[in-house]
């Protein structure tokens, strides 16, 4: 089996380690007041690369854990990959200037998507594309606002056009719910692209990355886990030697 890339989550309030369901800010679960520390154990256990949230700074529109980011990127060595209120240029750049590699972009890659072209020119394959669906559409600001007429896989086509080279693509009613990921919208979403896809939302067992990964789609980079670390449902370092070596 090829490598097929498990990344674990750190979403972060406050400057704390949570876990939302469904994306909701008043449905969270603490799992701990110091992400340094998970993510020393997250790339213990072998991981490769980290996903990182700044879930108030979606909310907000501008970053708000940068304190908690800089002491994790002081703690691992890994690739880290960071969203959450990334909306304009300029905090793209302080994003990365900070040693992080790969910046997320959301709602400013759908409502802005000509700053999407020249972020991208200026920063290539370090720029992800984060596209957040809610029933197949489109959702912004934190995931609080669904776009009208904006079909997930007809945005994924139109922003590769402009040069997109990084999906990350989140079912968020199964965000945090361990109702198991989207297949079908994955699938689709890679066919439809000449770029890498990350899948998020829903991996609640080994079995779910069983099937992203039993659908063999060349540019299916990986997939998010969360919760299912967390509350123990999925053994980070097992399911690294499962699917990575």
């Amino acid at each position: 089996m090829s490598a097929f890339l498990i990344i674990p989550a750190i979403d972060l309030m406050s400057g704390r380690c949570v876990r939302l369901r469904q994306g909701r800010a008043e449905d969270r679960t603490e799992y701990s007041n110091d992400p340094a520390q998970v993510a020393r154990d997250f790339e213990a256990a072998g991981a490769r690369r980290i996903h990182i949230v700044d879930l108030d700074g979606a909310f907000r529109g501008a970053s708000a854990n940068l304190e908690a980011i800089r002491a994790i990127r002081r703690a691992v060595g890994c690739p880290l990959e960071v969203g959450g209120g990334l909306r304009t240029p300029e905090a793209v750049r302080g994003a990365l200037a900070e040693g992080i590699d790969f910046a997320i972009l959301g709602t400013l890659a759908v409502r802005q998507p000509d700053h999407l072209q020249a972020i991208v020119n200026e920063h290539g394959e370090r720029i992800i594309v984060a596209l957040d669906a809610k029933d197949g559409l489109v959702a912004v600001d934190g995931w609080v606002t669904a776009e009208r007429n904006m079909p997930v896989v007809e945005v994924a086509r139109r922003l590769a056009a402009l040069g997109a080279r990084t999906f990350l693509h989140t079912d968020i009613a199964r965000d945090g719910m361990l109702s198991g990921p989207n297949l079908e919208t994955t699938r689709a979403l890679a066919e439809a692209v000449d770029a890498g896809v990350i899948a998020s939302g829903g991996v609640a067992s080994e079995t779910d990355l069983q099937n992203l990964a039993a659908m063999r789609l060349p540019n299916l980079l990986g997939a998010i886990v969360g919760r299912a670390l967390y509350d123990g449902r999925i053994d980070l370092a097992h399911a690294i030697t499962t699917f990575q070596e």
